[in-house]
């Protein structure tokens, strides 16, 4: 059974928002530190995956409807 592009976005986008909170508590006393910088990029590239597979499900999901017409 294949998963859909739709769980794939929401993995992606806890998987993103996960990096986000722990880039977050890797704050010391300055942003600019590797940790919260690799984390804040990790989670760009997965908020970022997250948002062209919404767009995807929603562009197969229009497709799907305008074949039963």
């Amino acid at each position: 059974m294949r998963i859909s592009p739709l769980m794939h976005a929401y993995l992606y986008l806890f998987i993103g928002l996960l990096f986000v909170y722990f880039a977050f508590e890797s704050i010391e006393d300055t942003v600019y530190n590797p940790l919260t910088i690799f984390l804040t990029v990790l989670a760009t590239f997965d908020l970022g995956a997250s948002y062209r597979l919404f767009k995807l499900h929603v562009k197969i999901k229009n497709k799907k409807k305008d074949q039963k017409k």
